[in-house]
């Protein structure tokens, strides 16, 4: 059988032929010399070329101003300047060396553009790291590329809307000769006219006219032109709606349509010439121009100038009272409005524009006292004509959002700057407006109302120090003068009675705190603070609330160790400076990030947070207080427990500061706040006050603590008298085995101490067992005992206590293995065990007694 009948027989592969052809090969196309000449070539010339290069880059950077991807907008402004370098022959030659004016406007347009993104600083803050850095050399490339076509670009900007058609413009071969826009509009008569002219060409075949319309089609100049003629139609089209909105003839409501989508940029007309104005028709063109907020194609700026118009036209009406209440209130919610992000901080003229009208509206408020104004009020209850008025809004709301506008204001701001300090004074004013807020509603009586504004008040007084507090203690001022505390007295005991949320409450306890700790009224601050047991629930609160109860702790420790209270001084600043962020408990700043600790999203969040810089505490005043606490606390048990193994470390943050100048092989003299607190304490620790005592008050450590302080004086001053009374006690806990008996006259003159002072410190030291002694009255002597273990003594303790343990757990290791052996006979080997315990520690009491 041959193999080429491999697949069936004769009959049964022609029937599959015929019913399935085989494909088959094409036919190669062969191209014929009369096929060449057939097809034409566009020929353009070299200024054609040129220019729809550059109209074609200048499309781009266009497209890419929209999306503002300032990364493909430099590399497009690159190849823009280097295709002008190429044409520049062309416009020397065709130009006369003058700039085509569309290069011009692209370059303005340009500048315009980066100048706009520039000044948006919140707008930058939100770029993507390689956007901001293109914008960065952008701007620089530009404003030196600008430089060589200042005086066409100032011609320009002197008469901007002169059409790029004035210019002469590169023509391609279809265009007509006259150069109108008629031959660029493909939807026009002239098209079809021009065709018709080119149908009657002889010997002109169909396939010329296809490929000649093709491409006169694809021209980009055309293109362009197209878009120029729509944008100078569209002027025209906003100029004439403009001329007839200003045409007081017209009658009928502001409409202005475009494809059923209004137009935001058209500015409606308030009223008719005729029209009589009255409160009805104000309100309606005050609810139509307010119906607009909130939508995405509304012009806020022109939504505040239309308020202030219709407010203008409201007075010259005198329609009363109510209606100019009601458009001020409007004006106020559009000023707030105005930024469309809540976390953007509002442009300093419209600050002062909204703390204008928001004084104007409570002043009209407080003259007229029948009007009342609530969210409770609809709008079918609304009554404006007549009195008693009743207006619909929340004048609380008003405030609340003017203080949280004043926090990211002065949030913004330079704090070492002068801008800051004036933006500060501004709260005189804002101060103002919550007073006379609270004046209007505790006319009205609404308990839960005025618990906001009371707490409103709080917030701007409980941080604020008032020496006449201080002073009226001192019996300087009178009793019936009314200060701070008492003002604070009043506002929170209304709040503890009225308020009906937790918030609330907490906040104006623990501002409370605050103020009765920054005046030094220790006791009432710390019974407060006890009775209301917010330690045990404060990580439920909220993160402000969490964050004005470190606050609140931290002016308690300071208050604490003004008042010589040393223990509670620490254990108030315990938690805050174990953790090491103390900047961010405070909310005073973040620290720098550490392998993703937080995203973007949380790091907006926390600066949002943050506090003002005159709120804030000082870090390094708080930070010197905890570790001379902490030396005056630690030193002293250090020095009562050397030998003892089982010593427990009282202040971690404090011990690391010893270990780490113990570990340094060479130690200078002390440089910053910690170096000195360290070098006080060595001295400390081998009972050398007075060299203690000058490391830590110097003028040095003044400068940059003690200063610091209300009556820095006293506070050196008791100060120092804790230092020689803790050196004292360490002396007597080191050195105490090396005498047989001390006079508490030598021990007077050594620490320059009052002998009661002495005698009462050594009394304490010998009924808390702390030393082991007597007094000795007649001869005013210390008399030891001498029953503590010398230092080798400790030592075999500490060793007899480690062997000890390790035999413990070892046959707790031991029976855990064998099954409990020593328990087969009942309860023998638990007696076993017991009784070599009480053995061992019957022979450990023998040998401390030797």
């Amino acid at each position: 059988m041959s193999r080429f009948f491999a697949t069936g027989s004769d009959s049964e592969s022609e029937t599959s032929s015929e019913e399935e052809p085989t494909p088959r090969a094409p036919a190669p196309a062969f191209t014929f010399s009369d096929e060449e000449e057939d097809t034409k070539r566009v020929v353009r010339s070299a200024k054609e070329k040129r220019y729809e290069d550059l109209m074609n880059t200048i499309k781009q950077i266009r497209n890419f101003k929209k999306i503002k991807d300032m990364s493909s907008m430099l590399s497009s402004f690159e190849d823009l300047m280097r295709a002008y370098t190429k044409a520049i022959p062309v416009i020397n030659k065709e130009e006369n060396g003058v700039t085509p004016r569309f290069y011009l406007r692209c370059l303005v347009e340009l500048e315009d553009f980066i100048s706009e993104v520039w000044e948006d600083r919140e707008g930058r803050k939100n770029m993507s790291k390689n956007n901001s850095k293109s914008l960065s050399s952008l701007r620089q490339k530009l404003r030196k590329y600008n430089k060589d076509f200042e005086e066409d670009i100032a011609k320009f900007r002197e008469n901007p809307d002169v059409a790029d058609e004035d210019e002469e413009q590169p023509k391609s071969d279809a265009d007509d000769d006259d150069g109108s826009d008629s031959s660029m509009d493909w939807d026009d008569d002239s098209d079809s006219s021009s065709s018709d002219s080119d149908d009657d060409i002889p010997g002109m075949s169909i396939r010329d006219r296809f490929l000649k319309s093709r491409t006169t089609g694809d021209k980009g100049d055309d293109e362009e032109r197209k878009e120029r003629k729509k944008e100078r139609k569209e002027k025209d089209r906003k100029k004439a709606r403009r001329d007839e909105e200003e045409d007081d003839d017209d009658e009928g409501p502001w409409v202005a349509v475009r494809g059923g989508v209004a137009l935001p940029s058209e500015k409606p007309k308030m009223f008719p010439k005729d029209a009589e104005v009255d409160i009805p028709l104000v309100v309606k063109k005050l609810n139509e121009i307010v119906a607009a907020r909130g939508k995405k194609r509304t012009d806020r700026r022109e939504q505040i100038d239309l308020l202030h118009e219709l407010q203008t036209i409201a007075d010259q009406h005198h329609l009363g009272v109510a209606v100019d209440i009601k458009i001020k209130l409007a004006i106020i919610s559009s000023i707030f409005d105005y930024n469309p992000k809540v976390s953007d901080v509002m442009k300093p003229e419209y600050w002062a524009k909204l703390l204008e009208r928001i004084s104007e509206t409570l002043d009209l408020l407080m003259a007229t006292p029948e009007i009342t104004i609530g969210e409770l009020v609809t709008d079918e209850n609304e009554n404006l004509e007549k009195p008693p008025y009743r207006i619909r809004g929340c004048v609380l709301t008003v405030v609340e959002r003017l203080d949280e506008e004043f926090i990211k204001l002065l949030k913004e701001c330079d704090p070492h700057s002068n801008e800051y300090v004036q933006r500060l004074t501004d709260e005189k004013r804002v101060a103002n407006i919550i007073d006379k807020v609270q004046e209007f509603l505790e006319r009205q009586k609404v308990p839960t109302d005025l618990c906001r504004i009371y707490l409103r008040k709080i917030e701007h007084l409980y941080y604020k120090f008032d020496p006449n507090v201080l002073k009226q203690k001192k019996g300087e001022l009178p009793a019936t003068e009314v200060t701070s505390v008492q003002i604070m007295d009043k506002l929170c005991k209304f709040i503890y009675d009225k308020d009906v949320t937790d918030r609330l409450r907490t906040r104006a306890i623990l501002s409370h705190v605050y103020h009765h700790a920054l005046h030094d009224n220790w006791f009432q601050a710390r019974d407060l603070i006890l009775m209301s047991h917010l330690q045990e629930a404060i990580q439920h609160s909220d993160p402000p609330t969490q964050i004005l109860y470190n606050r609140t702790m931290a002016h308690l420790g300071l208050c604490a160790f003004r008042h010589a209270n040393i223990k509670d001084a620490h254990n108030c600043l315990v938690d805050l400076m174990m953790t090491g962020k103390v900047k961010e408990l405070l909310a005073q700043g973040l620290l720098p990030q550490r392998q993703h600790e937080r995203s973007k999203e949380q790091e907006k969040v926390e600066k949002q947070r943050q506090m003002p810089f005159h709120m804030h505490i000082n870090l390094e005043l708080l930070e010197c207080v905890y570790l001379v606490s902490a030396m005056l606390i630690e030193i002293p048990y250090m020095a009562a427990h050397e030998f003892d193994a089982r010593r427990r470390m009282i202040s971690k943050t404090f011990y690391q500061q010893l270990r780490s100048s113990e570990r340094q092989s060479l130690v200078g003299p002390p440089e910053s706040m910690r170096e000195h607190v360290v070098a006080a304490s060595k001295a400390m620790r081998n009972g050398n006050w007075a060299l203690c005592k000058d490391l830590i008050i110097n003028d040095k450590m003044n400068a940059k603590v003690w200063d610091l302080f209300y009556e820095s004086d006293r506070v050196r001053g008791m100060l120092g008298r804790l230092i020689k009374e803790e050196s004292l006690r360490t002396y007597l806990f080191t050195y105490s085995h090396v005498y047989d008996s001390i006079s508490m006259d030598t021990l007077a003159k050594m620490f320059e101490l009052d002998k009661p002072i002495v005698h009462s410190i050594i009394s304490k030291m010998i009924i808390n067992e702390e030393l082991m002694a007597s007094l000795d009255d007649p001869t005013q002597t210390v008399v030891m005992h001498r029953s503590e273990p010398s230092r080798l003594q400790s030592l075999a303790l500490q060793l007899t206590d480690k062997v000890y343990n390790f035999v413990d757990s070892n046959e707790r290791i031991f029976e855990t293995k064998q099954g409990n052996f020593f328990l087969r006979g009942g309860n023998q080997g638990q007696f076993r065990q017991n009784y070599n315990r009480q053995d061992w520690n019957r022979q450990r009491r023998e040998n401390r007694a030797y």
